[in-house]
């Protein structure tokens, strides 16, 4: 048999490993409630008409072509404007490198970043393709302790002590995947100025930064002063654009000190040719057109959130920590280590008895996530409520 790379061999995703099991028991018969995946898409929420309207008009009118490499101009002008708008970020379109999903900007990210035993700042838990693409390139992801107990906020003290001569960034994921926190602004104010000091780039993940409730949105380059910042984001959440496969990320970068960096990921860019040209077009119009949609989505989601919330920390043995944005909840599972080995053994068992579907822990971090799960509040409330009813039923049976 012809051997695979090591780096290929080691690959994993909690977020989508845990499917094929699940699909095996739907096979037989068995009913799942996904709560796995993060794609409002799935439930009910939809893209919104004017951007359908805009794809489809993209591609009659012609649009079929291979587009710029670094991405559309107008594509890139109007990231400038809604970033300026929303965030007070000012970067120019030069800044702005247009990808296919914030997933292949992390992987495009990384290349450029991580030679053989360097080292990334990553916050634990995180969205698991920030540690994946560090280990890809022969890196070592180090995760900094985010504290339950205070809304799963960055423990600055823990992240500064990890800070070496072998570190290359500190990654922001904020609000959090799979948390659902919302980091307090004095909180990234300190991030920042520990990344000025030690002369560190900010990889600040910003795709949920309008999916929030109550508190406001802080974007790290608003703040950042003359500390870099590379920002990630896309269309796959706020617009709900999951399946087209759009995002972008830019380089917020008063003094030039990420000039070498922004070049070679553009020459990534160019060796995938470029991202879809009708999608882009599209994306224009989702930024320039209707903002209605995100109100309604947030209503809604906020809805689903006090729910989830409220009825998670009903349960015995379960208690979760309030997110303040996106669209997740991360409860810990009293009884792993115990009555269940893992976190993966709890998931696993769940999911054959009742048929739930949610995530280990620790696929977002074998150390900070570890003993929780990860679950998804983007059904409508009858259907978290089947599966937390499952869910007492089966903690319940376990004692």
């Amino acid at each position: 048999m012809f051997k695979a790379t090591e780096r290929t061999r080691s690959v994993e995703y909690a977020i989508r490993d845990v499917l094929a099991f699940a699909k095996k028991l739907e096979k037989k018969g068995k009913k799942i409630i996904y709560l796995n995946i993060g794609d409002p898409c799935k439930y009910d929420f939809d893209t919104p008409k004017h951007i359908k309207k805009a794809l489809t008009k993209a591609v009659e009118e012609g649009n079929n072509w291979y587009a710029p490499s670094e991405g559309l101009p107008e594509l890139r002008e109007a990231i400038c404007e809604k970033e300026r708008r929303v965030n007070g970020v000012n970067v120019q379109a030069e800044d702005v490198i247009v990808t296919q999903g914030i997933s292949e900007g992390i992987q495009m990210l990384m290349a450029a970043i991580v030679d053989s035993g360097d080292e990334v700042l990553v916050p634990g838990p995180t969205y698991p393709p920030y540690m994946s693409y560090v280990k890809f390139f022969s890196g070592k992801a180090v995760s900094y302790e985010t504290l339950e107990e205070e809304n799963w906020q960055p423990n600055v003290e823990d992240l500064e002590h990890k800070i070496t001569s072998k570190t290359r960034a500190i990654v922001i994921v904020n609000p959090n995947n799979p948390t659902g926190a919302l980091y307090d602004e004095n909180v990234i104010r300190t991030l920042i100025n520990l990344a000025g000091e030690h002369d560190l780039p900010i990889v600040s993940d910003e795709i949920y930064d309008r999916i929030v409730f109550k508190r406001g949105f802080v974007s790290s380059a608003h703040i950042a002063g003359d500390v870099p910042v590379i920002g990630m984001n896309g269309f796959s959440k706020t617009y709900l654009m999951t399946g087209w496969r759009l995002g972008y990320m830019y380089f917020h970068d008063t003094e030039g000190k990420l000039a070498e960096l922004k070049e070679c990921v553009a020459k990534e860019t160019r060796i995938r040719l470029s991202a879809n040209t009708p999608v882009q077009k599209a994306g224009v119009a989702a930024l320039k057109g209707s903002q209605h949609h995100i109100t309604e989505m947030n209503e809604k989601l906020e809805q689903r959130r006090d729910f989830a919330w409220k009825r998670l920390n009903q349960i015995e043995g379960i208690s979760c920590a309030k997110p303040e944005g996106a669209f997740y909840v991360f409860p810990r599972v009293d009884g792993v280590g115990t009555r269940w080995r893992t976190d993966s053994e709890f998931a696993r068992q769940l999911l054959e008895r009742t048929g739930v579907l949610i995530v280990h822990g620790s696929g977002f971090d074998e150390d900070y996530g570890s003993g929780h799960f990860r679950a998804v509040i983007l059904p409508p409330s009858e259907i978290l409520e089947e599966a937390f009813d499952y869910l007492e039923d089966f903690m319940a049976k376990k004692k």
